[in-house]
């Protein structure tokens, strides 16, 4: 009964709402004065040149164009207005391209391929991350060759002088944020037990270091200012008492040792629940190592956010430790979930998650300057969900179409080209199409999306993904390109070089000048002729 009261005054409402945007829009003015508005407002947007002190990437896993659509009107209809007319807090930035996001080997980009080319640059090969195309997956002897592997805009910041630091909803060893400072030939190499399980049956792999180790021991992970997110069982050792995984040694551990052994006179806290977090005083801390999960973060609408912080919270103190950095900052912040919602076709979980991630962007927005941060927002790839069908203006972007299909069945307004979902059933007759129309499509709130071919998980889409960009340098940020320009465009407009910088072998400090190989080989040859014309 009470669900049924509910809904009608939600109708209502939304009807309401209808009516009265109705009236305006049935108004050819109302659309040529905002229309000239936006305009107007376009033709003055200034083109700032200026370096940029602080980067952030936001990256929205597995957030799609059609994502983004549905998630703006979802944001909409929960605030009892027209969502088809609202805005996620980013598409509001005045720069947009789109990037192009398959790798080598694959039409369809996984997470790590795209974390190589967002992150450093360089297309690669499915599963792989920070090394070329000539390293197949699982191949770890080639992966440990120099020439083989490539680095991060973390690495390039830190060479520059810059703070640098994490955040995820998922592992922090997962895929995406491991593109930030791991070369591994396989992208589920995460703690040294999976690369027993994974690499079983096979040699060579002893030379290979694993994901969270490569991140608390080398460069540039181990000197991130900030990492959180999940993924505390691949950093703590197998125990009575442990729900870790390692074999080797405590990494948590190793991270507060390297700190006391490296920047004695600096604060770095180790944090597991969002009350540590939140009373922890960023403006007095220098590293803060936070693990809020034995593995992927919860999603909002499934969480307990008594111990889990949200998205939004980890960047905002995120920020608040980075910002008092002389030198500035690079932070990659991403929302991980919306992809993993995607995989199970919880459609309405991954709509949620993409507000989670669009409210982490406003605040950063709101904390930073566009004068001197350029603030990036892109996807790492697309998935199979559609928004299809004609429902009307203001239904339910959850429910049904409200159009009948030659079955005389309706189906749903979003959809998947496949997934876990059983969309179609035999019985003594036929073979017909799941009737949803008696399911709880709305108020479920895991409710399982139907898609056309059965499958384990839902796979990602080949789509192009949308960048959005605000800050200095951002107009370089427009157009349709390679993924991989991304971080070039970034460490373009922070002035970062990508090279490896000499060092003053007598001060230690970091030279301005990058030489490339050839110019080296030049220099040599030359001060080898000086010697021989001495001689001589």
């Amino acid at each position: 009964m009470w669900t049924f009261v509910v809904c009608a005054v939600l109708a209502c409402a939304l009807q309401q709402v209808s009516a009265a945007t109705t009236t305006q829009e049935s108004d050819p003015k109302f659309w040529i004065e905002n229309g000239k508005r936006i305009l107007e407002e376009k033709s003055k947007q200034p083109l700032r040149t200026n370096k940029a002190k602080n980067v952030i990437l936001f990256l929205g896993d597995g957030m799609s164009l059609t994502t983004l659509t549905a998630a703006r009107i979802y944001k909409g209809q929960l605030q009892n207005t027209s969502g088809e007319s609202e805005h996620l807090s980013f598409e509001q930035f005045p720069f947009t391209g789109i990037s192009k996001t398959y790798c080598v080997d694959n039409q369809v980009a996984d997470s790590a391929c795209s974390a190589t080319a967002y992150l450093c640059g360089v297309k690669t090969n499915k599963g792989t991350i920070g090394v070329t195309s000539k390293v197949e997956k699982g191949d770890c002897p080639s992966s440990v060759l120099e020439e083989h592997r490539v680095t991060s805009i973390m690495q390039w910041a830190q060479w520059a002088g810059k703070a640098t630091g994490i955040v995820t909803t998922t592992r922090v060893t997962h895929a995406s944020p491991a593109g930030s400072y791991s070369q591994t030939a396989h992208r589920d190499w995460e703690s040294d037990e999976d690369m027993m399980k994974i690499s079983k049956g096979t040699t060579n792999i002893t030379q290979c270091e694993d994901i969270a180790k490569q991140l608390i021991t080398r460069e540039p992970g181990k000197n991130f200012k900030v990492i959180m997110g999940g993924g505390q069982n691949n950093f703590m050792k197998q125990g009575v008492n442990s729900t870790g995984k390692r074999h080797d040694q405590d990494l948590i551990q190793t991270w507060k040792n390297d700190k006391k052994t490296r920047f004695a006179d600096k604060i770095a806290k180790y944090v597991t629940n969002r009350q540590e977090l939140l009373e922890t005083d960023m403006s007095k801390t220098d590293f803060v190592l936070g693990l809020f999960h034995q593995g992927h973060m919860d999603y909002r609408l499934k969480s307990n956010f008594e111990t889990q912080p949200t998205l939004q919270e980890m960047t905002r103190n995120a920020i608040q430790l980075l910002q008092k950095e002389p030198n500035g900052y690079v932070l990659f912040v991403e929302g991980g979930l919306i992809d993993k919602a995607h995989h199970r076709t919880w459609a309405r979980i991954a709509l949620d998650e993409t507000l989670e991630f669009s409210k982490a962007v406003a605040d950063a927005v709101a904390m930073t300057s566009e004068d001197d941060t350029l603030i990036v927002v892109t996807s790492d790839h697309a998935h199979t969900m559609t928004m299809a069908g004609y429902p009307k203006r203001n239904a339910n972007i959850l429910g049904l179409s409200g159009t009948m299909a030659m079955d005389n069945m309706t189906y749903t307004t979003l959809s998947y080209a496949n997934g876990p979902k059983q969309s179609f059933v035999n019985d003594s007759t036929s073979c017909h199409r799941v009737n949803v129309t008696n399911e709880d499509i709305i108020n479920k709130v895991d409710f399982v999306y139907p898609s056309l071919v059965d499958l384990l998980d839902e796979t990602h889409g080949g789509d192009d993904v949308m960048v959005f960009a605000r800050g200095p340098m951002s107009h370089l940020f427009t157009g349709n390109y390679e993924q991989n320009q991304i971080p070039l465009g970034m460490a373009m407009a922070a002035g970062i070089s990508t090279n490896f910088p000499t060092t003053d072998s007598t001060s230690g400090a970091i030279s301005p000048f990058n030489f490339s190989g050839q110019t080296i080989l030049a220099v040599l040859l030359l001060a080898l002729v000086g010697i021989l014309q001495a001689r001589l």
